[in-house]
Order: structure tokens, then C-alpha cells, then sequence
């Protein structure tokens, strides 16, 4: 106790001349009960055992049996007691006094010295009314010599309750915390300044509040900032530094989840199968809702004749909040799974954001009753492999997809929405082939056979278009074949008349069989399948409808789903009138096309072509970061506000937005800046939209080229 008291209260006197009367009195009860602390381990220390020893050790008549004395007489043997007895009548004669420790002057003498030199020299630092240039008594309303210093800072960051973070404090003024976290700033300064504001990017105040010697302000953290410290509206009262703090909000992700059972997203019914095991795995980065739906929807029917029931599921999960797993076991009978229908299973789990919680949903896990064999399967014929049937989407179900996308658009990124638009085409084509199938279309992009000797001269090669289809002639071929060069591939009618139609060579597997050297060396349209035409009428309505179909397509591949629901809902009404008409059954017959002249062919006749331009790519409009880096790149003055406004607007379009506006910053505080002005133009490179690349146009021909022209056709000699 006499050691630490000088110490402590040097480190009092410390505490009450810069932090205050509050944080002397906190310090110097930390220190007592650390004081406490020591003296009860040295006290401790004295026990029976520190007893027996020093008995042995200061008095040879004890003869180091010390210990008897204390051990219980029922457990001493008879010599043992003996020898007690002997000294207890020992201590009885010559009673014993502890030896006394003298003090250690060595250690104690500097720690008084010491201490006495750090309270002497905390009492007389000067105060803040005795420093030079500090208003005297009374005179308020002048303006002090000395600006305000930070003596003291702290930062307290309280989280969200749903994140289970403990609230934290830290003297560092840049911080990184969940979004919506509670920010509590704590200043000290010397003198004391009039007033002091935090002062955010978007040049926005948040006035400190004195509450005794400090100042406190609150903020919600609802996203990124830079801030400085104005201090008597001025910030080159505080900051030392060039850069402004910065808040990193940090956004809550959504949950994750991960089908473990079955391992394929596609299963096959087995006959009297009773159980279809599902698994599910989930993850948050702060914590997940104790239970998840699981939606099922079992479907009957075939075609555009589709049922759906929908049923949900709550399941509880297993394991920890950050990471739970959902399990359920399904009975496809009892869900009325039937013959050609499939039993779809979906996992929606959400986290426990609060107030509006993230949900996220799992891959379609779908069991589906395979079809029957071919009843003519049998012998080698009969050993094909099972595979499961394409799964292709109704045109009703294009439509629900392209709305969900459209409603989700601004919630998910660019390149995500255009890739679920991409895919959506890709059905949308699938389908559209597949009822092009009744008009006697073709596979597209399928190879062409080698060229024969024998075969009819064919014209140009055809341009191929985005979609892997040739683009349709302008004017009638020498094969005879005659299409309409306005309307889209898939939707064109198939010729009757195939003699040189390009037909990859199949395989003749059964030696005799007239089918198969039919189908290998010839060409026919005799199936089964096709066997039963449509009226001209309904042939119309289908092509209408195809043509729909490929308008819907086409605006789907260029990710604009919103142009692509009026095609796909006429094209969903023309099905329908198609399914609603009557077959008929009518006998082939040729097609009378008119003769090609042959002498227009490769003469090099231009009359009556109007020249075709290519348009140039249209450039989208100039924003705020192309702007602001043609005007640096100029040495002029960028419009920095704009800049900042664009950044807050869209902060996905920029890696690391709080750079920007730092760059932004320090270009506005100097203007001047030839490295400011280098930095801001190397942020904004990353963010402005490189031009799309434009075909360079031919020069115009001079005079050298038009006499090699002329000479070329024969005007000139």
C-alpha cells in the first residue's frame, strides 16, 4: 500500500487536470480495487504452511515438527503426540512473537519521489484562463487568440439488435459498421469553441451538443459518408489531415441457400415410391429466421391444359442462427402426384433483419413422373436408354416469368436482370420451334450437306443472325424457293417441293428397311406426327402466332422484357384460337412458283435498289462522370456537384464510392491541385462507359481512283 499509493495518486492528478473531476474520480477507484486486489494476494500468502515454516525457521527448539501442532491429534501416532505435547509445553514457557519486516526504503523512497514530482507538476500546468491570447473574466463576446484543439475523442458504435454485435467504443474517428448502426461521436477540445458540427459530403450539418466539458452528436448510419469536424463553422480549426474521415456502411446480405438432398434439381417418380427426401442448407452473415416455407405445387395436365396446385410447408430448422438445415420428407401420393404430372418443391428462407427481413429461395427441386415406354419397343430395338423428357416452358409461363422479372428490375443488378432476359428468349425460342414443328419447319442451325455435282447452282451464302438463322433472301433463288424476306425465320412455311432441302444424312441401322434408307438417302414428310394437316385458315393463325413468338424473342435477347409481353400475349391468344379449330385432312400437292430468269443472275443490275445506309450506333446520353472528365481533361471546371449527386444516385455503378468523393473533396477544398485533378480523373475512368465502336466510312474517291474506275469498266481507254 505504501508503494502504490504515491503512484496512484500521480496518475489522479494527471486524470483531474486534462479529463476532469468525473474521470479522477473513475481512475481513482480503479486503482483502489486494484490495490485491494494486491493486498488481499500478499495477504493470502501468510497461512498455515507460511506459519509451520517460520516456526522451524526462528526457533531450533521447535525441532522442525512445527507442523504437529496443527495436524489433528485422533490422526497422530503415539510418538508424534508425545512430541506435541513436549511443545506445546515449549511455547507455553518461551512464548513465540512474529518477526517483523522492515520496510523497503530502496523501492519506496523513488516511488514518493516520483509521485510527488508528477502531482507538483499536474498542479502547476497551466489552465486555459492563464494560457496567452485567453479571454480575461467577462469578456465573452470577443473572439479568442487560440483556436480550439481536439484534446480528447471517442467514437461509440451500438449496432443492430438483430445482429447480435455488443455496442463497442473506439478513439479511431473512421469506422466500418452494419447498416443502421447508431453513431455517437464524443469531443473534448481546448479553449471551448462556440459552436462544432459535423459536417457530411453533401456539405448536410449535424450540430454537436455541449453536454459539460464535451460535445456529442448522434447519427444513423444509413450509408457511406465523409464527414469533417467544423468547429466555429470553420474545419481548419480540427483537422490535421487532408483526407475527411470516412463511415463504411456496411449493407445486411441476404441469405443463401443450398439444396444437399436430392443432388439433382430433376428426379424420376419411381412406381409406389411413398418418400421424396428434401435438404436444405442455409446461411446468413447475422442470423436467420428460426422457420421456412417450403411452397410445393404439383402440376396435371399436358401442354397449355396445365393445372397447378399450390400448397406451403413450414419448416423448423436445425443448428445455429448463422447456419440452419431444413429437412423434410414428402409422399407424392398423398400430394396427388399423377400420371405426367411433376411435384415441384421450393425452400424460402428470410433473415431476421429488422424491421423488413431479406428472403431468398432455393433451386426447384422437381419430381416428375416419367412417361411410358414406346408400346413397339421391343427386341435390340428395345434396349434405349431412359432419359428424362426436355422440359420445356408453356407460353403462359414465359409470360408469368417476363412480369416477375420486370417487377424485380430495380432490385437486382444489370447484368443479372439481362442474363434471366437472355435465358428467358432462349424458351421463348425453344417453344417457338416446337410449334413451328406443325408446319413442317426445319431444326435451325443445323450443317449443310457437301455440294454434288448434279445440284441445282445455288445462290450467295446467306448472312447469319444473332440468333444462329439465316437471314431470309430479298429475291427468289435458283432452286426454286421463294420466302418472304420481311417476316422472321421461324415463322416462314416450310416448302413442299424438297428436293435439294438441307438434310443432315442419317444412319440406315436395319439393312431392308425401306424407312430407314428413306430417311437416310431421301427426304420425306410422311410421319406419323405430320400425317394430319391444317386448314389454311389455322395454318395462318399458327404461322401469326409463331411470328408473335419471335417478336417476343427477339426483345427478350435484348433484355427488354417490358416491349416483349404484348407479342407474347398475342401469341398466347393465337395458340389458343389454334387449339380451338378444327383439323382437316387435305392431300399434298406441289407448289407452282414462278421461273427465275437467269439472265438477271450475278449481272451486276443495280436499277431500282435504293442504296442502304448502315446507321451509326446510337450514343447513348453524355452524364455527369464523362462530363466532369472531358472538363479535367480540358482544365476546366468540372461541375462537382452534379458529380456527387450522380455517385449518391448510383452507388453500384462505382467500386468504391467514398474514394470518388474524397477525390471530389480534396479537388473542391483546392482547386488548384494539379495531383487532385490527376486523381479524380483516374476515379472517374473506372466509372464513364467506353464508346461503342463505329465502322470507319470509306474515303472519298479522288481523282487517281476515278480514272482506274473508268479504265476498269471500259469508258476510257
Amino acid at each position: 500500500m505504501l508503494f502504490a499509493a504515491p503512484l496512484l495518486a500521480a496518475t489522479c492528478a494527471i486524470a483531474w487536470r486534462f479529463l476532469g473531476t468525473g474521470w479522477t474520480a473513475i481512475v481513482a477507484a480503479a486503482g483502489l480495487l486494484l490495490i485491494a486486489a494486491l493486498c488481499a494476494r500478499r495477504a493470502r500468502a501468510h497461512d498455515t504452511a507460511w506459519l509451520v515454516r517460520t516456526l522451524d525457521g526462528t526457533r531450533p527448539d521447535m525441532d522442525d515438527s512445527a507442523a504437529l501442532l496443527f495436524a489433528d491429534p485422533s490422526h497422530l501416532r503415539p510418538l508424534q503426540r508425545l512430541q506435541r505435547e513436549r511443545l506445546e509445553q515449549r511455547l507455553a514457557r518461551t512464548p513465540w512473537t512474529p518477526p517483523t519486516a522492515p520496510l523497503p526504503w530502496r523501492r519506496l523512497l523513488p516511488a514518493w519521489i516520483v509521485g510527488g514530482l508528477v502531482v507538483a507538476a499536474a498542479l502547476a500546468w497551466p489552465v486555459a484562463s492563464s494560457l496567452p491570447g485567453a479571454l480575461p473574466p467577462g469578456a465573452a463576446e470577443m473572439r479568442p487568440a487560440m483556436s480550439p484543439v481536439l484534446r480528447a475523442q471517442s467514437l461509440r458504435i451500438e449496432a443492430p439488435a438483430y445482429t447480435g454485435q455488443s455496442p463497442r467504443t473506439q478513439t479511431e474517428l473512421d469506422a466500418q459498421a452494419p447498416a443502421g448502426a447508431t453513431l455517437r461521436w464524443t469531443l473534448r477540445f481546448d479553449p471551448q469553441p462556440q459552436r462544432v458540427a459535423l459536417r457530411l459530403h453533401d456539405e448536410r450539418e449535424i450540430a454537436f451538443v455541449r453536454e459539460g466539458e464535451d460535445w456529442t452528436a448522434n447519427l444513423r448510419l444509413d450509408q457511406s459518408w465523409l464527414y469533417r469536424i467544423a468547429v466555429d463553422g470553420d474545419t481548419d480549426h480540427v483537422i490535421a489531415r487532408a483526407q475527411p474521415w470516412r463511415l463504411d456502411a456496411v449493407p445486411d446480405r441476404a441469405p443463401e441457400v443450398r439444396v444437399r438432398t436430392p443432388e439433382a434439381t430433376l428426379s424420376s417418380y419411381t412406381r409406389g415410391q411413398r418418400a421424396w427426401a428434401l435438404a436444405f442448407e442455409a446461411s446468413d452473415d447475422h442470423g436467420l429466421a428460426p422457420t421456412a416455407q417450403l411452397r410445393i405445387t404439383v402440376t396435371r395436365g399436358s401442354g397449355e391444359a396445365i393445372t397447378f396446385e399450390d400448397t406451403t410447408r413450414t419448416l423448423r430448422g436445425r443448428g445455429e442462427r448463422r447456419a440452419m438445415t431444413f429437412e423434410t420428407t414428402l409422399d407424392p401420393v398423398a400430394l396427388g402426384l399423377e400420371e405426367g404430372g411433376d411435384l415441384v418443391a421450393q425452400l424460402e428462407v428470410r433473415d431476421n433483419r429488422v424491421p423488413a427481413p431479406q428472403a431468398a429461395r432455393s433451386a426447384s427441386l422437381i419430381l416428375r413422373w416419367p412417361p411410358p415406354p414406346p408400346i413397339d419397343a421391343d427386341g435390340l430395338e428395345g434396349l434405349a436408354r431412359d432419359v428424362l423428357p426436355a422440359y420445356f416452358r408453356s407460353q403462359r409461363q414465359i409470360i408469368i416469368d417476363a412480369e416477375a422479372l420486370i417487377a424485380a428490375q430495380p432490385r437486382i443488378a444489370r447484368d443479372v436482370f439481362e442474363t434471366r432476359s437472355d435465358a428467358l428468349g432462349v424458351d421463348q425460342r425453344i417453344l417457338r420451334l416446337r410449334y413451328g414443328q406443325f408446319l413442317g419447319e426445319e431444326s435451325e442451325g443445323g450443317g449443310r450437306p457437301p455440294p454434288t455435282a448434279d445440284a441445282a447452282p445455288a445462290g450467295p451464302a446467306l448472312p447469319i443472325d444473332d440468333f444462329g438463322q439465316q437471314d431470309a433472301p430479298s429475291a427468289p433463288e435458283a432452286d426454286g424457293h421463294a420466302h418472304d424476306a420481311g417476316s422472321p425465320p421461324s415463322a416462314q412455311g416450310h416448302d413442299d417441293a424438297h428436293d435439294d432441302h438441307d438434310h443432315a444424312p442419317q444412319d440406315a441401322t436395319t439393312f431392308g428397311r425401306a424407312d430407314d434408307v428413306l430417311a437416310t438417302f431421301g427426304h420425306t414428310h410422311d410421319l406419323p406426327e405430320a400425317a394430319t394437316l391444317l386448314d389454311p385458315k389455322t395454318r395462318e393463325i399458327l404461322r401469326a402466332a409463331l411470328r408473335e413468338m419471335w417478336q417476343s424473342e427477339l426483345h427478350l435477347r435484348q433484355a427488354a422484357p417490358r416491349d416483349a409481353l404484348g407479342p407474347a400475349n398475342r401469341a398466347l391468344e393465337l395458340i389458343k384460337q389454334v387449339q380451338q379449330a378444327d383439323r382437316i385432312y387435305l392431300a399434298r400437292v406441289g407448289t407452282s412458283l414462278p421461273p427465275v430468269d437467269p439472265t438477271r443472275r450475278l449481272g451486276g443490275d443495280r436499277d431500282g435498289i435504293a442504296p442502304r445506309t448502315v446507321p451509326a450506333p446510337a450514343l447513348q446520353r453524355d452524364d455527369a462522370p464523362a462530363a466532369a472528365w472531358r472538363a479535367l481533361a480540358w482544365d476546366d471546371t468540372p461541375d462537382l456537384a452534379a458529380l456527387v449527386a450522380w455517385a449518391q444516385a448510383h452507388p453500384r455503378q462505382v467500386d468504391d464510392p467514398l474514394a470518388l468523393l474524397a477525390a471530389v473533396d480534396a479537388l473542391r477544398r483546392d482547386a488548384a491541385c494539379v495531383t487532385c485533378r490527376q486523381a479524380l480523373r483516374g476515379q472517374l475512368w473506372r466509372v464513364v462507359q467506353r464508346p461503342l465502336p463505329t465502322p470507319l466510312r470509306r474515303d472519298a474517291i479522288d481523282a487517281m481512283g476515278t480514272r482506274y474506275l473508268d479504265a476498269l469498266y471500259g469508258d476510257t481507254p
